[in-house]
């Protein structure tokens, strides 16, 4: 049986005159998916893939079609004769285009095997000359088909083309099987004593040989990755090799090459080199080693692969980087950029060539972690991360625990090697953490790619035109983006109630829940304020290390659209400084492992935030119909007195009146003087997220939230902090159920807005399918509150049944979509995401509050 070995992403060629059987071998061996027949886009282009004159349409058709499977990483299979290097030419271009290995078929049978085989293929007629020109055609391009392609297969006659069998190779680079936990590590450059240290720092056992050298470090659950440039500049490159090949062929690390390894690798073949750059360093410090050792590094270096993916493809190594659409691709462009990077075509005034910031425009989900230019301190860039720290220059050695993020450095003993340009000595201390550069959101990274992408709901759509009102939101009144991490969502509304003088009651929110699987729910006091946001450091260290924010602020309280609830900077230090206290009191800094915290609360008064809203809208109303109506009741007693019909009318009037009374109580209730932060009440009722943690991910515990509420509000000194009242229900208990709804009847009626209800055990999804997300939380208001919304006379019966009628599905389906969205912001922020892409998911939030949903709901 022949073999043919494929590449699982590439491009095959199936190259044989017609009636060689290649859509037959198509069909056998390749997925329908696969192919792509040059028959079949004429049909499609044509309605008749017989139709010659569409050929050149059908060509067009099919590379357009190759082209973007091999973008999109896809095996592709191209069905058609093929017999001339020139057809080949075109498509053998579109693999290279892509980076991706092309492999040729050669089915090639008898003439008249072929011609027997057309006649019995009456929708075609081909005249008598095709096909022994094809033949003529074929045999004249097998002369040069060993130069088109680097692996190509000839089966000749029908057995062997019956007795093919196709295996499948991984990539080379393709490591995705192994997830870690890793230890990524820096360029060396000769440094071996640095490199000792630091393994022993990172947990490796070293082994040695009898001479006493380091031939191996093994650690118990973890395996190193050295990112290239192992040789060169140092004082022992043989002993860093040494130790490295060590650890490789113990399975104990990985390696890829870097382009010192390339140079030394040419000149130990004796090519010609320029010898420069610490290469004559390493090549006379590899004569005083054996033969035997020059011949093993050779072979060492020569093994090594271009790049490695990493843990499911979600890290990349490379020694220079890699731009996303080079990732796990090969050809001598991307092996070129692996090893030395991309450069502008310019020198700087060092003479040293000036390298193309491709990590600034970076957007792949993978992490990116690399060396070659050296940093004097880890910084991250988008999703990407140099390593190398000038160990050499004397800076330091640096690894990135990885999944952890987490650095690990040693300084070098000495400066081994001056650079041409000068390594800056001031910042040779390696900090604690990589800090990140303000990478920011481009309206692209939501419209181009058709919206975002989350774990609860898929992909969420962004209609253009509302990403324009989010991205004029966003750049003008937000607070500073490195602090507008989350957005909240807006609620659901409760379905509407069938009982008599009610738009909204508890018994729908236990129904809905219980009729979802929900067996739990937890009834939440919803406070009449205004949602705020508030993140916290623990001090300006924690507020650089993580944000990047080195202005001295600590924090940041923003609103439901990220403006900032404080006019004033100070105020909000102030503000934030009390919320700190209350955390520190309540242990919590500890107790999470974390230096910030992100709470989702309630800021009270409404009055605080809602003033113009408030003067112009609900007290403007109230003062009218105060000034109006009771006028006009006068005016109608009098008439009444006179014996004039206006009963009825006089009635309708009182009862105006008297609801515009309630209207102006109800709104009254939420509104209170406040000075500065005099009067400011904050209530917490969900701790969003922690370092490396999102505490909405997963199903969501909202017992824990709630008492560590009530911790804050026992902590704090200064009265801001209030509790959030709860009860909890049992949905299969009547009786539970009741209480509930006793407590929501006291709470509404002694003014307060009702309460939201959320499921307290569920998962967010009940099941496989997307659509079975539950509703994080259903509002249910008081009857008084909904006077303030739908205007003093909604309880009128005639308003009642008119206001029954409402739509709440756009409503519900947009706080869904804005829910997923906000747990995937978090999910990002908390693993330690790119600035851009925790922003593409709270951009999309802002957008979707331009859709046009009833503000009322």
């Amino acid at each position: 049986m022949t073999e043919l070995r494929l590449p699982e992403m590439g491009l095959v060629l199936l190259i044989g005159v017609s009636g060689s059987g290649k859509s037959h071998f198509a069909a056998r061996h390749f997925r329908p998916s696969q192919v792509v027949s040059s028959d079949h886009c004429r049909l499609v282009v044509a309605d008749d893939e017989n139709d010659q004159s569409a050929t050149g349409d059908a060509f067009d058709l099919l590379h357009h079609i190759v082209a973007t499977r091999l973008r999109r990483g896809l095996l592709t299979v191209v069905d058609a004769t093929n017999v001339q290097p020139k057809a080949r030419e075109a498509l053998l271009r579109i693999a290279k285009d892509h980076d991706v290995l092309s492999v040729g078929i050669v089915l090639d049978v008898p003439e008249a095997l072929a011609k027997a085989r057309n006649a019995l293929r009456p929708e075609r007629r081909l005249p008598d000359h095709v096909i022994p020109r094809q033949r003529r055609e074929l045999r004249r391009g097998m002369r040069g088909i060993g130069r088109e392609f680097k692996r190509h297969y000839v089966l000749d006659g029908e057995a062997e083309i019956d007795a093919a069998t196709i295996v499948y190779e991984k990539a080379w680079t393709d490591k995705r099987e192994l997830t870690g936990p890793f230890d990524l590590i820096g360029d060396v450059h000769g440094c071996r004593a640095e490199l000792e240290r630091l393994l022993e720092e990172l947990g490796y056992g070293l082994r040695r040989d009898e001479r006493g050298r380091p031939v191996g470090a093994h650690h118990p659950s973890r395996q190193a990755v050295f990112l290239g440039d192992l040789v060169d500049r140092g004082p022992d490159t043989p002993g860093v090799l040494r130790l490295a090949m060590g650890m490789v062929a113990d399975g104990d690390a990985l390696c890829i090459p870097g382009n010192h390894e390339n140079k030394l690798l040419r000149a130990l073949r004796g090519r010609k080199v320029t010898v420069s750059h610490g290469l004559a360093e390493s090549l006379a410090q590899l004569e005083a080693e054996t033969e035997e050792f020059r011949r093993e590094a050779v072979r060492f270096m020569d093994g090594l692969v271009s790049h490695y993916v990493l843990d499911g493809g979600r890290l990349v190594v490379a020694h220079a980087g890699l731009k996303e659409e080079y990732h796990g691709r090969a050809s001598g462009r991307v092996r070129s950029f692996a090893l030395y990077g991309e450069t502008t075509g310019e020198t700087d005034e060092y003479g040293l060539p000036v390298r193309y910031p491709w990590a600034g425009e970076y957007r792949g989900e993978a992490m990116v972690v690399y060396g070659h230019t050296p940093v004097p301190g880890p910084e991250w860039t988008n999703n990407t991360l140099c390593v190398d720290t000038g160990v050499v220059f004397g800076g330091r050695l640096t690894a990135l625990r990885y999944p952890e993020k987490e650095l690990v450095s040693v300084p070098a003993e000495r400066v081994w090697y001056e650079p041409v340009k000068p390594f800056p000595a001031a910042e040779k201390e390696a900090p604690e953490g990589a800090h990140r550069e303000l990478d920011t959101l481009r309206v692209t990274d939501v419209l181009g790619s058709g919206g975002v992408e989350t774990a609860l709901l898929g992909r969420v759509a962004v209609r253009e035109e509302n990403a324009m009102a989010a991205l004029e939101v966003m750049s003008r009144f937000a607070v500073d983006p490195r602090w507008l991490v989350y957005l909240p969502p807006t609620m659901a509304p409760v379905a509407t109630s069938g009982l008599e003088h009610y738009l909204e009651h508890p018994a729908e929110a236990f129904s809905a829940y219980r009729s979802q699987g929900a067996r739990h729910v937890v009834c939440e006091e919803k406070h009449m304020g205004s949602r705020a946001v508030v993140v916290v450091c623990r001090d300006e260290e924690a507020a650089r290390a993580r944000f990047g924010v080195d202005d001295g602020s600590t924090g940041a309280v923003h609103t439901r659209t990220g403006r900032a609830f404080f006019s004033s900077g100070d105020l909000t230090e102030e503000f934030l400084a009390r919320v700190r206290t209350a955390v520190t009191k309540a242990g919590l800094w500890a107790e999470l492992d974390t230096s910030w915290l992100v709470l989702d609360c309630e800021l009270l008064p409404w009055s605080a935030k809602a003033e113009e809203l408030l003067r112009v809208q609900y007290a403007a109303t109230g003062a009218a119909a105060r000034a109006a109506l009771p006028a006009a009741a006068s005016v109608l007693e009098l008439a009444k007195a006179r014996g004039l019909e206006v009963g009825p009318l006089l009635d309708r009037v009182v009862s105006r009146e008297h609801n515009a009374a309630l209207f102006s109580d109800a709104y009254a209730r939420y509104c209170w003087p406040t000075d500065g932060l005099e009067g400011v009440r904050l209530a917490p009722f969900q701790l969003l997220a922690s370092q490396g943690r999102s505490h909405l991910a997963g199903a969501v515990d909202h017992r824990a939230h709630l008492e560590l509420a009530d911790r804050l509000a026992a902590a704090d000194p200064s009265g801001l902090v209030r509790p959030t009242a709860a009860r909890f229900v049992d949905l299969a208990d009547p009786a539970s159920e009741a209480a509930a709804t006793e407590w929501w009847l006291s709470l509404t009626e002694a003014g307060g807005e009702g309460m939201v209800v959320k499921p307290l055990d569920a998962a967010p999804a009940t099941g496989p399918d997307r659509r079975d997300l539950l509703q994080p939380g259903l509002k249910v208001r008081g009857r008084e509150y909904l006077r303030i919304i739908y205007g003093p006379d909604y309880t009128d019966p005639h308003q009642l049944v008119r206001l029954r009628e409402r739509f709440l599905g756009r409503k519900r389906s947009l706080a869904l979509r804005e829910y997923a969205l906000g747990v995937e912001s978090l999910s990002r922020l908390a693993g330690g995401d790119p600035l851009w892409r925790v922003h593409q998911a709270v951009f999309a939030v802002l957008a979707l509050e331009s859709e046009p949903v009833d503000p009322r709901l």
